[in-house]
């Protein structure tokens, strides 16, 4: 607010400044004759233009004139400007005439006050029509940028919001399914079973620091689902075949926090665990044509959009828009007659 104060004034002080300066020159360029207390009188005007420009802005401020619609905005600078134009002429005309006792002629002598009020108004009303113009846009621009700022504030807000409900959501959705491939441990291979609590407690640990962050590298999330493959491999045994495809280079590529194994959660739930054979795991990163790819591919058939309708799905598709927008896709389809493949292209980072 002081900052505000400090511009407002300097910008007074500047404007009428400017305008002494502007007299000056033609004063001193084309003038005919000499002008009896030309610079009196020119600093006078401008210590009463300060004055009554500043009652002005008081008046605008009193009344919230610049709250109103642009329609009577228009028509309250227009009036404004009148208004102080004649206050303004009424008080240079009262310095010119009793203070300095300048009279241009006898028919200005003679004239009513009403016309040598008139007179004087009209180049008192450019100035006081520029001032306002200068005033009203200056705040019509700052409560423009004021919005955006407020609008890109909410949506961010609006964003972190969903990629919390998101994420809160993940962590219960694989936590439970964990556990189950656990528990079936318990009674066949008690010193397995405490090998798997021991890689959950890395997945845990994982997934509790990946609530802290939007973005996590490749080579995390991939730590994260080798632990989840080998739990899921000890359930299914040789049912379950497990392959990876790494581009060493996009290790250090941010993605979602937990996408990557929710989508391969997706696969053995909704392909392997479905496959009386079983059938195979393959995660798949490179980069093509500027974007990193993320593969999964995982042995078994869409049915329709059945398996597309899950909750790992839809977060997928969700945190890839409100993280990348459209710089994201997300494709789901079937490949090779026995084969579906969950396709994840984000832009690169360098």
């Amino acid at each position: 607010m002081k900052n505000n104060k400090s511009a407002y004034w300097w910008c007074q002080i500047g404007g009428w400044s400017a305008y002494c300066l502007v007299y000056t020159f033609f004063y001193f360029t084309i003038r005919t004759k000499p002008q009896p207390y030309f610079f009196e009188i020119l600093l006078t005007d401008a210590v009463t233009g300060i004055l009554i420009t500043h009652v002005m802005r008081m008046m605008i401020g009193y009344f919230n004139l610049l709250k109103l619609n642009v329609q009577r905005q228009i028509i309250t600078l227009l009036l404004t400007s009148i208004v102080f134009a004649l206050l303004y002429s009424m008080l240079m005309l009262y310095v010119e005439d009793y203070v300095f006792h300048l009279i241009e002629n006898e028919a200005m002598r003679n004239a009513p006050f009403i016309t040598k009020l008139i007179r004087t108004s009209f180049g008192s009303f450019f100035y006081m029509l520029i001032w306002n113009l200068i005033y009203f846009m200056y705040h019509y621009i700052q409560k423009s940028r004021q919005e955006q700022i407020d609008r890109i504030r909410l949506e961010s807000l609006v964003k972190e919001l969903e990629l919390k409900t998101i994420k809160a959501h993940i962590n219960p959705h694989f936590i439970f399914n964990a556990l189950n491939s656990i528990r079936a441990l318990v009674d066949e291979n008690p010193i397995r079973a405490r090998t798997a609590i021991t890689e959950l407690s890395n997945i845990l640990r994982s997934s509790m620091q990946a609530e802290k962050a939007e973005t996590s590298p490749l080579e995390k999330e991939l730590n994260i689902v080798k632990d989840y493959l080998a739990l899921e491999h000890i359930r299914f045994e040789d049912r379950l075949q497990i392959e990876y495809d790494i581009d060493e280079d996009t290790l250090d590529q941010p993605i979602p926090p937990m996408m990557l194994q929710t989508l391969v959660e997706n696969a053995i739930k909704h392909g392997i665990s479905k496959q009386k054979d079983g059938g195979l795991v393959k995660v798949i990163s490179d980069f093509r044509n500027n974007h990193h790819e993320l593969i999964i591919q995982n042995t078994g058939q869409l049915n329709g959009i059945a398996s597309a309708d899950g909750f790992g799905i839809a977060s997928t598709q969700n945190r890839l828009s409100i993280l990348f927008g459209d710089k994201a896709s997300f494709e789901l389809k079937d490949i090779n007659g026995n084969m579906v493949e969950a396709k994840v292209i984000m832009p690169v980072t360098m």
